[in-house]
Formats: C-alpha cells, sequence, structure tokens
C-alpha cells in the first residue's frame, strides 16, 4: 500500500481578471421581447402597487417574480425592482423552484419599496414607447446588439441607453409578477414558521394580532414555533408573510429487541481517547462502558420529567457504537479504535420537539468547542420541504460554517408512505447517512433525497441492520439486535473521528476522504438518492491509504481571491510522452449557508478545474469543466447538472475500462483551480477552508509514488506522508504538536 501524501506551499491566489460584464444582451435564440408582454407585466405592477398602497404596515411590498427559466445570478434583475445603485439582491427575501408546463423555473420573492415599484413601472412605460416608436413594437437580439454599438442613443432623453438594455433583458427572463399567500390547507398543528424579513419588528405585528411571544417559542427574528391557532391568526392577516412552514416533530426510532445476548463484555479504563459529541437521549449508568461516557442533561425537557429504561435505550445503543462498537460486532472491525462520548441529553423516547434541540443547540456546541466531531441519530418522520431547508438542518450548517465543527446525521427512517428523508438529514454541510443491508442493498426503512431538488443527500451509506441481519449494540437491558439509520451513522462518526483526531485532518479533507474512499472509480449513478456515493469501506486503512499502483495526494487551504491554484503538479510521465492515468478529484468545502434564500440556500460556489497544463498555461479539465473559462459557457441548469455548480461536495472521476489509452502529455504539469463565485454580492467564500482529495491510478500497474514526491520536493513543494501507525503512536503519548513525515 502507498501513503497519501499531503502538498503545501504552491498554492496561489489572484483576483478575478475582468473587462466588465459589457453591455446587456438577449440570449440566442430569444424570443424578441414585444410591447403586449411589457404591458402585461406592467398591469401586474400596477395591481400588485395599489394592493400595497391599501396595507401600508410593513413598510413596503413583498414581490414574487416568476422566471422563464432557472436562470444564474447574472440574468435576475437587474434594473426593473432596483432603488438607485443598491445591490438587487439584497432585496431577495426567497427563492424556490416550481414545475410549470413541464419545465423547471426560478421563483423569487423580493422586498421592495412602494416608490422602487413605480420607478419600474415608469421604466416598463418607457420601454413601451420605445419599442413603438423606432422598433414596430419588439426588439431582437440583433437589434438589442446595434442598440449597444450606438454612440447617440436617439432615446436617451426618456431612458439612458445602459437602462434601456438592462430593462430588455430583464423582460426577457421574466415570466410573471404576483403575490404569493400562504393556505391555509397548509396549515399543520405545532409548526417551525419563518416570516419573510420586512420594515417591521415581527414581534410587535405578531403581537397586535393577538399571536403570544415568548423565550420559549421564538428562535430569532424570523422563525417561531406556532400552534395552529396562532399560525392561522397569521394566515387571516397576512398570508403573504409566511415565507415557509414545518411540522415540529423529531422522533427516536425505536429499538428493536429480538433477542438478548448473555455474553459479558468488559473495557479498559479511559485515558487520553478523543471526545465524540452526541446528541441524543439519555444514558443508562449501568452497562459496562459506563466510565467512558460523560451525560449532560440540558434543561430543555423540564424538571423533574421521570426517565424509564426505554428512554435510555437509544441514547445508550448509539453511545455503545462509537466507544466500542467492533467489540461486538466482529465483522465491523474498522480498527478506529475507541473513543469516549459526552452525551447530551436532549430527549425522551419517542415523539420530541425539533424546537427545543433548534434553541439550544448552538448553545452546547459553543460551550463545547474542543468536541470537533458530532453525532446525531434522530431525524423527523415527516418528509423534507421540496423549495427550502428545516430550520434545524439551517442551524447545523450555519454551526459547522461558524464553528470549525462536522456533524455526522442519521438519514431518518421510514414510516409508512413517506419516501424523502426528514430534518435534520437535509443538512448539506453534515454528513448524511443512510443504511444498507449486509448485501449491500438500500436497507427496506432507507429514505431517498435529493435536497432542493439538486443536492446530494445522503452522502454515504452504512450497515445499519436490516431484517435478516441486525446491528449489536448495548442497551440498558443487555445486548440487543437492532435496525435504522441511527445504527449506521455512529460507525462513520467513529471514521472521522479517527480522521480528525488521531489523524489531524481538517474535517473538509477528513469528507473528502471518506467521500473519496467511497465512491472510488465507479459511482452507481441509479441509487444515488438512497446510497448517496457508496458504501464506505469497513477499514479505515482503505481510507488513509492507497494501491500501490496509486498516486494519492491532499491539497487544502483557504479561499483567498477569485481564484485559487497551483500550475506545478509534476505528474510522472511513459517515456517523457504521454500520462498513463485514469484521474479523479473530491472537493470538500463548508459555505455559508441562508436559509431565507430558499432554493439558492449555498452563498458560495467553488468551482472544479483539474487536468493537464496546456502549452497556453490553462487547464484541461478531466471533466471538460467549461465553467468561468473566457472561451467556455454553461447555462445554469447545464453547469448544476453537469460540473455540480453551487454544490458543496464536488467529485470528478474517469470510469476504468479495459482500453488503456494514456493522456497525452502538452506539458509535464498538470494543474488544480477552484474559482470562487458569490451569490449574495458579499465574499461569504473569503476565508473558507477547502479540502481537494487527488487520485492518479497507472493503468499499467506500475508504482510512481516515489518519483512524483520526488519530482515534488524538486518543484519546492513540502511533501509530507499520511503515515497511520506514526500517527496513532504519537497521539498515544499525549496530545502534542504532530508534524507527519
Amino acid at each position: 500500500m502507498n501513503n497519501i501524501l499531503m502538498l503545501s506551499g504552491k498554492i496561489q491566489h489572484r483576483s478575478h481578471k475582468s473587462s466588465g460584464f459589457g453591455l446587456p444582451s438577449l440570449p440566442a435564440k430569444s424570443k424578441p421581447v414585444n410591447v403586449e408582454k411589457i404591458k402585461r407585466i406592467k398591469n401586474e405592477l400596477e395591481s400588485i402597487l395599489e394592493y400595497w398602497k391599501n396595507d401600508t404596515r410593513f413598510g413596503g411590498a413583498l414581490i414574487t417574480v416568476y422566471y422563464n427559466k432557472i436562470v444564474a445570478k447574472s440574468n435576475r434583475m437587474q434594473v426593473l425592482l432596483k432603488k438607485d445603485n443598491a445591490n438587487i439582491n439584497s432585496s431577495i427575501k426567497g427563492s424556490r423552484f416550481e414545475k410549470i408546463d413541464g419545465k423547471i423555473k426560478h421563483v423569487f420573492t423580493y422586498f421592495v419599496s412602494l416608490e422602487t415599484i413605480n420607478k419600474t413601472i415608469e421604466i416598463l412605460e418607457k420601454c413601451i414607447e420605445i419599442l413603438n416608436d423606432g422598433y414596430n413594437g419588439s426588439i431582437n437580439k440583433d437589434e438589442l446588439k446595434k442598440v449597444g454599438e450606438l454612440v447617440d442613443f436617439k432615446y436617451s432623453s426618456k431612458l439612458s441607453k445602459s437602462k434601456f438594455m438592462g430593462a430588455i433583458v430583464d423582460i426577457n427572463y421574466i415570466e410573471k409578477f404576483t403575490i404569493n399567500n400562504f393556505s391555509k390547507a397548509d396549515i399543520k398543528n405545532d409548526s417551525i414558521v419563518t416570516l419573510y424579513e420586512t420594515n417591521i419588528n415581527n414581534d410587535e405585528f405578531l403581537r397586535k394580532i393577538n399571536v403570544n411571544i415568548t423565550r420559549n417559542n421564538k428562535i430569532d427574528d424570523f422563525t417561531y414555533l406556532f400552534g395552529k391557532i396562532d399560525l392561522e391568526k397569521i394566515v387571516d392577516n397576512a398570508p403573504f408573510l409566511i415565507a415557509m412552514s414545518v411540522p415540529d416533530m423529531s422522533i427516536i426510532p425505536p429499538i428493536v429487541n429480538n433477542e438478548l445476548y448473555k455474553k459479558k463484555l468488559t473495557i479498559v479504563e479511559p485515558t487520553n481517547e478523543p471526545v465524540v459529541g452526541v446528541i441524543d437521549t439519555f444514558f443508562d449508568n449501568d452497562v459496562y462502558f459506563k466510565n467512558w461516557v460523560t451525560e449532560v442533561q440540558v434543561p430543555m425537557l423540564g424538571k423533574n420529567i421521570e426517565i424509564t429504561n426505554d428512554d435510555k435505550a437509544h441514547g445508550t445503543a448509539v453511545s455503545s457504537i462509537i466507544v466500542d462498537g467492533p467489540s461486538f460486532n466482529d465483522n465491523l472491525q474498522d480498527n478506529c479504535g475507541r473513543f469516549k462520548v459526552k452525551l447530551f441529553e436532549v430527549a425522551k423516547a419517542g415523539k420530541n420537539s425539533a424546537f427545543v434541540l433548534l434553541k439550544n443547540i448552538r448553545e452546547i456546541v459553543r460551550n463545547n468547542l474542543d468536541i470537533k466531531v458530532w453525532n446525531i441519530s434522530l431525524g423527523s418522520p415527516y418528509e423534507i420541504e421540496e423549495n427550502f431547508i428545516s430550520p434545524l438542518a439551517a442551524e447545523l450548517d450555519m454551526i459547522q460554517y461558524e464553528y470549525g465543527v462536522i456533524f455526522v446525521v442519521a438519514g431518518t427512517n421510514k414510516e409508512g408512505n413517506v419516501e424523502k428523508i426528514g430534518s435534520p438529514a437535509d443538512s448539506l454541510n453534515s454528513i448524511v447517512v443512510n443504511s444498507v443491508d449486509f448485501d449491500n442493498n438500500p436497507a427496506t426503512y432507507t429514505r431517498s433525497g435529493p435536497v432542493l431538488s439538486f443536492f446530494m443527500k445522503p452522502d454515504v451509506s452504512y450497515y445499519g441492520g436490516d431484517k435478516n441481519e441486525k446491528i449489536r449494540v448495548c442497551e440498558p437491558l443487555g445486548e440487543a439486535m437492532v435496525a435504522g439509520t441511527s445504527f449506521a451513522a455512529p460507525w462513520i462518526t467513529r471514521k472521522i473521528a479517527f480522521l480528525i483526531y488521531k489523524m489531524r485532518l481538517t474535517k473538509e479533507v477528513a469528507k473528502a476522504m471518506l467521500i473519496d474512499a467511497t465512491v472510488k472509480w465507479e459511482f452507481d449513478y441509479k441509487n444515488k438518492n438512497k446510497k448517496g456515493y457508496g458504501i464506505v469501506p469497513i477499514d479505515i486503512n482503505e481510507i488513509v491509504s492507497s494501491s500501490d499502483d496509486e498516486i494519492k495526494f491532499i491539497i487544502h487551504g483557504p479561499i483567498e481571491e477569485f481564484e485559487t491554484y497551483t500550475y506545478e503538479l509534476p505528474i510522472p510521465q511513459n517515456n517523457e510522452k504521454d500520462f498513463p492515468y485514469f484521474a479523479r478529484a473530491t472537493l470538500v468545502y463548508f459555505p455559508y449557508c441562508d436559509r431565507n434564500q430558499g432554493v439558492d440556500y449555498t452563498a458560495t460556489e467553488l468551482d472544479l478545474h483539474f487536468g493537464r497544463m496546456t502549452r497556453e498555461n490553462k487547464i484541461r479539465s478531466i471533466n471538460n469543466n467549461i465553467q468561468m473559462e473566457e472561451e467556455g459557457y454553461a447555462s445554469e441548469k447545464e453547469a448544476r447538472d453537469l460540473y455540480r455548480k453551487w454544490d458543496n461536495v464536488k467529485h470528478i472521476y474517469d470510469k476504468i475500462t479495459e482500453r488503456k489509452i494514456p493522456r497525452k502529455a502538452y506539458t509535464e504539469l498538470w494543474g488544480l483551480s477552484l474559482k470562487c463565485a458569490e451569490r449574495l454580492g458579499v465574499k461569504k467564500g473569503k476565508g473558507m477552508n477547502f479540502g481537494v482529495v487527488i487520485t492518479l491510478k497507472e493503468m499499467f500497474g506500475v508504482n510512481r509514488i516515489e518519483e512524483f514526491f520526488n519530482k515534488c520536493i524538486n518543484r519546492g513543494w513540502i511533501v509530507n506522508k499520511l503515515d497511520v501507525e506514526n500517527n496513532i503512536e504519537i497521539y498515544n503519548r499525549g496530545d502534542i504538536d504532530i508534524k507527519i513525515e
């Protein structure tokens, strides 16, 4: 087996080389923009304006804009509904997808002033006048281009050339303006509700309509827990104010006791083992590994509650896997060792309030920042929503962005006709784990992704037991046989804890290594919504090493500018003329996320380019990625489908075939480039860390790792070998600084 190499010291950063956006233009094959369409959307705006003139309680207007396709950020409105020189993205308060006439389209909700609506109506009126006067009532792509070439635009007294062209392009992408109202038919008991941001204090408004607001039913200025009666009051008074609503319910899957085992288990006393955080039910202090678990009963459930063995079963079982799972599951020996657990007791058996956890989870993490790896094996019986992330998942995403921790989350279990995964398994930054049986098929209780119609969840799968063969755990009455995603997730928590604590890897690199070792060279695309990138290898050594015919290396660091890159990867050649490799790369990062943006949830995009350097000093990416390249263009839909644009995990790879044709060598070098795009108009990605795992498989079985190592050293790279035995030995000596050699 070959060591994995860690490369550093030759990563560069540079800002965007841009000559500006140029003048607005209509897309190829677009229909002409005509007066009839402009009149129609002007009439829609006038009706909306009249509505909000009669309802001035919110200091502005909520307007929903239907676009005619999935639009890139550059294709959103740039002139219409824009206040002077303000960034129009700041007016966006929500977005979603809707399927209309068989086509997926973007829908945005804006909050703007009445003055801005008036100005937009005036712009539309002037566009109508210009088109009627000079363009026979419509203008096409070529005619608009000619407008841009004019030195003197004769209608500039009505509208500047740039504003006219921008308005025409905006109109082209807009399908209609409307006001969206939340329906009473969507009301459910005890719902976590998010209100749109307007110019009012939501607490004060809610109290005016006799909705009671206390510390116990409020998360922040926009998110609340409401019962059915209070929610009906909001719908009666301001149905347009509700941005999203999800039922408040998480559930602890029942322990399935088919038989008990009388085998006596023992365990040594803990020493300096790493601590994993677990958020679950209560713990039984009579089990054999009790000294490995520290209990913290968070004061969420009320005082003097009665705790039964049933309330201790789930938390004890999950903890038993993290502490000592391989000792009583011989077939799942992962060679990760043992881990201590700090168990935060937040729930009883059966149904619990997700709102209680939502209010307290940030404080739990903030007060325990020494814990970097967390396990959550609970989830909602309800399906996730199509167009927004659940409040609990959004909180997990922000905690991971802000505090440098990572959550491993169970993919939730199927009950009845429920098919899609439940909260918080829609957390994008977390590692979401589904279950497979021991024949590597999705378990019978498996639920499916994706999230927001696009993001792949679950991330990975693991053995969680099923009808014919279950997982063995320890619970209050002894050993028990169980099945569920609750018991698949802790095994992955063990592996991530090993990588982060014992191998001292960043969370970005740890997650990338896990996914890279899972998918390898064969992605089961057919089962991706149930299995994610695949089934994680049992033995940790399959994750932290590579085969003799592979060169595997890691590059990680912060994003500082538009592009983070290196053009100096000296990949060994075959007879100094070609590259005899199959190649793959896995990128992971933890972006800032904004639940209020709906389907446009992730704020930062890292566009991955990896491949041979050409003589023109450009990267020929192994997946032919043409995004953000001067000579290439990909539509927003293509960019999402082909290159996973806006996804925080990207895996590109060659399929290994019997036909082995080495790649032509333009130069002796390969390159890696990460290009950063921001969605919200602010630099949320600056300083964000990334991890990339790259694997090159020699087509003819030749071991070229030492040649690559020496070439990198000669090129000025700092190269460290990921030595597992050395790292574990050093870790066991104590918590000291480690240099991997």
